[in-house]
């Protein structure tokens, strides 16, 4: 089975940055899209960032300019770096392949927060 480990959450202040890492298991992330999407208290989850196989990079207009998805192929991981960060980027946060999202892992919370 596809399992994913998202990691590097926390806590910061409103400008400040923070680099989530998606580690997965059970597939090749090469070989596919990944894209990260987020949850936020009392709202669906949404599409964040993708990358696609390719390297090409696609960002919803809330974040571009500010985020920036890679992938590590020898490590099988993908990354999420943010800066400038907002309070309205506090969620939840969630890696999968897309479109096909094979299943989900537990996520790892961003706070930003004075």
């Amino acid at each position: 089975q596809v399992q994913f480990v998202e990691s590097g959450g926390g806590l910061v202040q409103p400008g400040g940055s923070l680099r989530l890492s998606c580690a997965a298991s059970g597939t090749i992330l090469n070989n596919y899209a990944t894209a990260w999407y987020r949850q936020a208290p009392g709202k669906q989850r949404v599409l964040v960032a993708v990358i696609s196989s390719e390297f090409s990079t696609y960002y919803v207009d809330s974040v571009r300019g500010r985020f920036t998805i890679s992938r590590d192929n020898a490590k099988n991981t993908v990354y999420l770096q943010m800066n400038s960060l907002k309070p309205e980027d506090t969620a939840v946060y969630y890696c999968n392949l897309r479109p096909t999202r094979p299943g989900w892992g537990q996520g790892t919370q961003v706070t930003v927060s004075s």
